[in-house]
């Protein structure tokens, strides 16, 4: 056994071990007062197992210093099992260390207290042997605390993929794990890809995290999604269709990039239904080229009628197949109706005089028999260019 170090006369570790007790409820105090988190921790497990655990500490650095060395992996071992309990309770890491490192700073002023010009050399030594201690709690403490952490997520990550998959599947009364909301937005939503990413990079990764954080801020209950760098489904719990907005405004920021979203409100067992039409209305508001921002089925309903399944569909679009062999034709009278029959800035979009905008139109008409200025005909103009843009959307492959 090595010789003691000495402070002010005494074995440097019998002033702690003689004081062990007493020294533990001061330092709890002071971490109380000093550290916010635990003064929110009840005063059953402040008196019992946070006193416990700072005793053990202080009589763990009272061996170190009596036998000169580090801690070994087994003394750190309640320590690492304390820091599983507190990840367990959420208390946040930095308090834990925070504890810690003032904790051994109140213990290396009372060791030096008292202490003489003479003692420096046995100083210095006590100081190294603190600061050994220090890095090898650190490291332990930080371990065990990310461990369980990551554990955590991965089970709450599991209930949530669970609860999804359920609500999804139509069968909700088969989640465990996470209490479902009496009633759900449910959203899908695409996002453009931000201006400096060129790929699926790490920007790409922490800008769908923003994503994330930003939909969760809407709801006190988890959030539930399925999502990648290019969108997916969300399910906010709870949140009203007059919060949908800001809810979407919320991701095009944390994006950093436009967003199109298609939404409905459903409660549990209707959830699986509003993922499909929301998916649905998305589709279409690719497809007929609207703008980024909130829809539901009732904004897009001709279009939406227009995709489904029908001979109606076909027969619209032949009503303007006169044209297919005049493609500046069948362009100028799109642009037209895009302008909302605005021959000048037909004109300056198709970068021609609107002399021969007037030409073109004359022409589609005596072609088609199909006149825009008439409302009734004009109408049958607009769903035909719907139907022809849906007859003439590329096929998706069969699954493989």
């Amino acid at each position: 056994m090595p010789e003691p170090l000495r402070l002010a006369g005494r074995a440097v570790h019998e002033i702690l071990d003689g004081q062990a007790g007493r020294l533990a409820r001061e330092l709890v105090r002071g971490f109380v007062a000093e550290i916010p988190f635990y003064r929110e921790l009840p005063d059953e497990e402040l008196t019992s197992d946070i006193i416990q655990i700072t005793e053990l500490n202080l009589r763990l650095v009272a061996r170190l210093l009596r036998e000169r060395r580090a801690p070994t992996t087994a003394e750190l071992a309640p320590l690492r099992a304390s820091a599983v309990r507190r990840a367990q309770e959420g208390v946040p890491l930095e308090a834990i260390l925070a504890a810690y490192h003032r904790g051994a700073g109140r213990i290396w002023d009372h060791v030096l207290a008292g202490a003489a010009p003479e003692d420096l050399a046995d100083a210095l030594a006590a100081g190294r042997l603190m600061l050994g201690y220090t890095e090898a709690v650190t490291a332990a403490v930080c371990a065990a605390y990310r461990h369980e952490r990551e554990s955590l997520l991965r089970q709450e990550q599991h209930a949530r993929h669970a609860a999804i998959s359920a609500l999804l599947s139509g069968e909700p009364q088969a989640t465990t794990g996470i209490r479902l909301s009496a009633r759900y937005l449910v959203l899908s939503v695409t996002l453009d890809a931000h201006p400096d990413e060129r790929s699926a990079t790490t920007a790409a990764r922490r800008r769908l995290h923003r994503v994330r954080e930003a939909t969760q801020r809407f709801s006190a209950e988890p959030v539930l999604s399925l999502l990648d760098l290019t969108g997916g489904l969300i399910l906010v719990p709870e949140l009203t269709w007059d919060s949908a907005g800001a809810l979407v405004a919320a991701i095009c920021e944390a994006a950093g990039a436009q967003v199109r979203a298609a939404g409905e409100v459903a409660p549990p067992e209707r959830v699986a239904a509003a993922a499909r039409l929301t998916q649905e209305v998305l589709d279409v508001v690719h497809l007929f080229h609207h703008p980024p921002g909130l829809y539901r089925l009732a904004d897009v309903l001709l279009e939406y009628q227009l995709t489904r399944p029908s001979e109606a569909v076909s027969g619209l679009a032949r009503l303007l197949d006169p044209l297919t062999d005049n493609p500046d034709l069948l362009q100028t009278l799109t642009v037209y109706l895009e302008t909302g029959l605005d021959r000048r800035r037909t004109a300056e979009r198709l970068h021609v005089h609107p002399n021969t905008v007037d030409y073109r139109l004359r022409r589609a008409v005596a072609l088609t028999g199909l006149d825009p200025v008439d409302p009734a005909q004009l109408q049958s103009i607009g769903a035909a260019l719907a139907a022809r843009r849906v007859m003439n959307r590329p096929r998706q492959a069969p699954p493989s």
